[in-house]
């Protein structure tokens, strides 16, 4: 079954690829910290207290997510992440994008010239719908078409 849903454009762009979910809010330092010092090209998340993504690879993944949560450095570990070339390919955020995750996206595209292509305000429909591994399409004016 396929389902579109429409958002607000954060960084837009045309790209495709496989879902990953958390129902939690993601802490982007917790998720990604032990990735940054292994460097073996995959970015396995550590964070413990996320049941939904805990020892599951988010690289080039497009990330679907109510929200982030976590420290300051959030943004610097997605910019750092994205220019290790495991960062996620796109972040699907049901609620509004926080400021923190806004940063990290700005950093990447701005310092490395890297985009995650980013949507929010999807909806509680669109979160309660996806699954790990579906197939998403996103489109530069914000609809997202999982299947």
């Amino acid at each position: 079954m396929t389902r579109t849903f429409k958002g607000r454009v954060v960084l837009g762009g045309n790209v495709s690829g496989e879902s990953i979910v958390t129902r939690q809010g993601l802490n982007i330092l917790a998720s990604y910290l032990k990735s940054l010092n292994d460097r073996n090209g995959k970015a396995i998340c550590s964070d413990q207290n996320n049941k939904d993504l805990y020892n599951k690879d988010l690289a080039g993944k497009i990330i679907c997510l109510p929200q982030t949560i976590g420290s300051t450095t959030g943004g610097m570990i997605l910019q750092s992440v994205t220019e290790l070339g495991i960062g996620p390919k796109a972040m699907l955020f049901s609620k509004h994008i926080d400021s923190l995750a806004a940063a990290g996206i700005i950093l990447c595209y701005v310092w490395n010239n890297k985009k995650i292509v980013t949507i929010d305000q999807l909806g509680d429909e669109f979160l309660e719908f996806v699954k790990d591994g579906q197939h998403i399409e996103i489109r530069e004016d914000g609809t997202v078409i999982v299947s």
